[in-house]
Order: structure tokens, then sequence, then C-alpha cells
């Protein structure tokens, strides 16, 4: 297809990988005609796809991973992933903030990036049950001193994820005693069929409790997540107020998400009409 021939590499990437779970396979020859690129840049993204562990390259084309759905990839294998998404996520995410607010940061690597965006609003309550996200408050704190308007930071006890998450029945206990405007929640993976999942089961419960304290559930999460389904389901799209993701979320995925959720934000784009 000639119009894809400008397509910034990631979004190239995402339809790729689109594809090549959507069919459970793809050639690199039929994926240049489709592109309308060359082979070696079809070959270099299999190669950037496969470095990051989203599918695998087998001779002439790729095919999905098959990864269990309780594989729980660690906090530091995680942030190395979609880092330019995952900044312009938590840049747009950061516009919906405002000052004076309760809000919630679950953990992951996406929320992480938020947490540094949001320092310098002013007056913020954040509930976590994020070690990483609650270090990011206390450093700033450390590094400027005691100053007005400094956020106010609760962080939930619990049992510690292989993500530097806090879940069980203490983290369970505090979060379901709060109520905060505005979650902003990471997800392992979400789909039309099994909504949000996580494949740890502790953290799924943790994230329910979430959700449910919440006035208003913000999903920040790369296009890599959609189609990615874990052990345990905790929310539906439905309980899902605005989805912000990156520009390599597919058409067709777009489509998907806004029948479901009544707001989408894909980060460096203008907002999507469903919801303003």
């Amino acid at each position: 297809m000639s119009e894809n021939q400008n397509l910034l590499a990631e979004q190239r990437r995402a339809l790729i990988l689109d594809e090549v779970r959507r069919r459970g396979g793809v050639r690199v020859n039929e994926l240049t005609r489709k592109l309308g690129v060359s082979d070696m840049t079809v070959r270099r993204d299999l190669d950037a796809l496969a470095r990051q562990g989203v599918l695998e390259k087998v001779h002439g084309g790729a095919v999905p991973v098959v990864e269990a759905s309780t594989h729980e990839p660690g906090f530091e294998a995680k942030s190395g992933l979609e880092l330019t998404a995952k900044e312009d996520i938590a840049r747009s995410a950061a516009e919906l903030v405002a000052p004076g607010t309760a809000i919630a940061l679950s953990g992951g690597t996406t929320t992480y990036a938020l947490a540094h965006h949001l320092l310098d609003v002013a007056d913020l309550t954040v509930v976590t049950n994020s070690v990483r996200v609650a270090d990011v408050f206390h450093a700033a704190q450390r590094t400027t001193g005691p100053r007005q308007g400094a956020a106010t930071v609760v962080l939930t006890g619990g049992v510690r994820t292989p993500s530097d998450s806090l879940v069980g029945p203490v983290a369970d206990q505090a979060i379901g005693a709060l109520h905060f405007d505005v979650l902003f929640l990471g997800v392992h993976g979400i789909s039309v069929e099994a909504g949000l999942s996580t494949p740890n089961l502790a953290e799924a419960e943790t994230n329910r409790r979430l959700v449910q304290s919440a006035r208003r559930v913000v999903v920040v999460a790369d296009h890599t997540k959609w189609g990615t389904v874990g052990l345990s389901s905790f929310a539906s799209l439905e309980q899902v107020d605005t989805l912000v993701t990156d520009a390599g979320l597919p058409a067709g995925a777009r489509a998907e998400v806004s029948e479901h959720l009544r707001r989408l934000v894909v980060a460096g784009e203008s907002v999507d009409g469903t919801d303003s």
C-alpha cells in the first residue's frame, strides 16, 4: 500500500505486530507488498520486534511469541521497552491531572514515567502501590527540600511483586478505605474479550480495588499491550473512562477501543472526539 511508505518506524512495526498476531504469522514478501517498503526495511523491523520479545523470526518471516499467561516480567526488563511511546503517553496523561486533586498511580513502567511529569503539579495527593512511583516523589523532595504545593504521597503496604508493586491483603485493605478522583492504571494486557489483565493473581485483586475506589479510570498503555492477555482479568473495558496510548496503535484496534471506551487519547495526535 503506497500510503504506508511514509509511516514512522514505530507505526510500521505496530502494523507488522498486529498482522503477525492476527494471522498467526506472516512472510517478509507479504509485508513488503502490504507496507510498500523494501525487504531490508521489513527485516530491520522484524529484528527490532524480535529484540523486544514480541515476535519470533523464522525463515522467510515471523510468528508470534507464545508466552505463558502467568509470565510476569520484572520492572527492569520492561523499563527498556517502548521508551518513546511511554514518554509520549506520560506527557499526554499528565495533562489530565488538575492541581489539588487526589489521584492514584498503579505499578508499572508507564505510570513510573507519568510520575516524573507530575512533580510540578501543585497540591496533589498521590496514592500508589508502586515502590518505584513513590520513590520518584520522595527523591524530588530530597533534592529540592520541602516546598509549598509538593505532593502528599500515600504508599500502600503489601507484598512486593517482580514489577515492584505492592499487592495482597494489606494493600487491598488500605486502598479499599480510600477514594480518589482519578486512577492512572498501567496494565500487562488489554483486549476486548479479556478486558484488563495481569499474570499475577494478587495484583489482579489489588488492581480491582483500585478501580473500585476511583471516580475515573485512565489506562496508560502502549500499543504492544493491545491483544495481550494475562492469567487474571480484573476490569472490563466498560469500566475504563479513558485509554491513553501511542500512535503505534493500529486503526483496527482504535476502532475497537472506541466502541467500548468513552475516550481515546493518542499521544501526539488530536484527541478522539468520542468524549471531550
